[in-house]
């Protein structure tokens, strides 16, 4: 998948294990990254998501924006390196 992958709330709530209904509830809470629509759906940044995902699974505190998670997720990859 690619860093920025494109994905609806079922998308992604069927690859980070949540209801559809919360990741648009986290969507608007924290104000994911959106491509746009597709149809009816919101397409939303995975990337965003899955970052959000790994701080509340790991008891993190959300960084306020997708450019602050952007810099998590890079700063997470690099330590694993």
């Amino acid at each position: 998948m690619t860093p920025h992958a494109p994905v609806t709330a079922r998308q992604a709530g069927e690859r980070l294990g949540r209801e559809p209904a919360t990741i648009r509830k986290w969507a608007q809470r924290y104000k994911v990254r959106t491509f746009g629509r597709a149809g009816r759906e919101v397409v939303y940044d995975y990337a965003d998501l899955a970052v959000i995902e790994w701080c509340i699974w790991d008891g993190h505190e959300i960084p306020a924006t997708p450019e602050e998670r952007d810099e998590l997720r890079t700063a997470r990859r690099t330590a694993s390196v």
